[in-house]
């Protein structure tokens, strides 16, 4: 297996620190709303990433936070509380809406078969770690105190910015909403690992410690959690690539300062999903929730085809043209597989063991998704092979791509679908007017991939769902 670990800035061969378990932790959501499909891109890379481990004979075992400390999300103390603003907008407290977020978020990952993690930790339920992890660092004077504030010294540690490749010159003053902001600072980089002097009017959640009654900063909660459950080493950590600086730049700093040694031996980062006009975010534009696409009408595991389409080290642009390229696409494939017919063929070893093989290298060198597509398409059309192979090597690429290939289920038209494709059908109906007959047969034969057969007549036009 190689990857690309963005510490080296090179693929590496993949050596685990032991054999028989891979060590791997992956940031998780903060919990104040919904994800955007932005998010989720990453968490289908990661589900890859283990799955892929899994296949080629690892054993995974993989630890997520859950962040429902919303004020945590500035470096700097600065800006709302997510939390607290979400809990008075909708009349609750903050732990539900914690806790409502976080089923959400566990609901869009089943929708997109994102497999749950072995070990799912919230940050709220490891304070004591935290302060434990703080007092060693004043300890060891990595670390100061003041106006009752903890701070990380990162002059006192060597290559704090070797992942992110930047140096103090680059971040010019203003780039970064938290520098010079806070006055208490050595240095204006310095970042906090307990807050008790918050800029906050009404803090929403609070904890003692040595320091005073306040809050842990936003880095350490990752640095605890995975200490906790993997100790002083860890072989994989993964997030998207605006977590690379400051959130695993500092985590790595106060992690290997804690312990005196190297604490993780590959950073893997999934590239931005962006929209058209740039970097998709929760605050600009249409708020594209996986909920919303269902409304439109795609299927979830539409979009995670769309996303295996694209390395994950490549920025993906989306938009509502290429998900319904990649939507026709995924349908067609399904309907191709629904027509290989389970018979008494006996599976061809030899080629079984040689598709297997490539669509393995596939993944094997970084993560190649693309080309790991491209077998299975291979596979559907090959004349070589006799249906009950090809249907095994399906379920086999399957148990990684987690498209659900060989449980298609029949269509069912609920009332947004219903609409869709009354709206579609409008849209041809239009198309033919104008006599662009192309425009027609695109969108008659995207509903047909779909599994939708449209009927014309003097009264006008029908559609009802194929059989079979």
């Amino acid at each position: 297996m190689k990857i690309y670990n963005t510490l080296t800035k090179r693929v590496e061969e993949f050596m685990p620190i032991d054999k028989n378990e891979v060590k791997m932790y992956t940031c998780g959501p903060t919990v104040y709303n919904y994800a955007h499909v932005g998010n989720l891109r990453t968490y289908i890379f990661e589900d890859i990433f283990e799955k892929t481990l899994n296949y080629i004979g690892y054993n995974v075992k993989r630890v997520m936070n859950i962040t429902d400390i919303g004020h945590l999300t500035s470096d700097a103390d600065t800006g709302e509380d997510k939390m607290l603003k979400s809990a008075k907008s909708e009349g609750k407290s903050v732990l539900e809406i914690a806790d409502f977020y976080t089923d959400a978020f566990f609901e869009d990952a089943k929708k997109l078969n994102v497999k749950k993690p072995d070990i799912i930790e919230k940050a709220t339920d490891l304070i004591d770690e935290y302060i434990k992890i703080i007092s060693t660092l004043l300890e060891k004077d990595f670390a100061y105190v003041a106006n009752g504030n903890v701070y990380f010294d990162i002059n006192k540690i060597d290559g704090y910015y070797e992942l992110s490749g930047r140096n103090e010159e680059d971040l010019i003053v203003g780039a970064r909403s938290d520098v010079l902001e806070d006055k208490n600072k050595r240095n204006p980089y310095d970042f906090v690992l307990w807050f008790t002097s918050s800029k906050f009017e009404d803090q929403a959640l609070k904890w003692d410690s040595p320091w005073g009654v306040g809050y842990p900063g936003w880095h350490i909660e990752c640095s605890g959690i995975s200490m906790k459950h993997f100790g002083e080493n860890l072989d994989i950590h993964c997030g998207g690539v605006d977590n690379i600086f400051p959130h695993h730049t500092n985590e790595i700093a106060q992690s290997e300062a804690y312990l005196g040694h190297k604490w993780c031996n590959y950073w893997v980062h999934a590239e931005h999903l962006n929209d058209q006009s740039g970097k998709m975010s929760k605050s600009k534009g249409e708020f594209l929730t996986l909920s919303l696409l269902e409304r439109k009408g795609y299927k979830p595991l539409a979009y995670r085809f769309f996303c295996l389409g694209s390395h994950y080290r490549n920025q993906l642009v989306f938009s509502y043209e290429s998900l319904d390229t990649a939507s026709l696409s995924y349908e067609k494939l399904l309907n191709r597989i629904k027509s290989i017919k389970q018979d008494d063929s006996i599976i061809m070893e030899k080629e079984f063991s040689l598709y297997q093989k490539r669509f393995k290298e596939s993944l094997e060198d970084d993560l190649n998704t693309a080309n790991a597509l491209t077998i299975l398409f291979e596979v559907i059309k090959s004349n070589d092979l006799n249906n009950n192979t090809k249907l095994s090597l399906i379920e086999d690429f399957d148990k990684v791509l987690s498209l659900d290939l060989l449980n298609i289920k029949e269509m069912v038209l609920d009332d947004d679908l219903v609409i869709k494709v009354e709206e579609m059908i409008k849209e041809r109906d239009e198309a033919k007017s104008r006599k662009d007959y192309a425009k027609a047969d695109e969108i008659r034969d995207y509903l047909l991939s779909m599994g939708i057969v449209i009927k014309d007549s003097r009264e006008g036009t029908t559609y009802e769902i194929k059989e079979g």
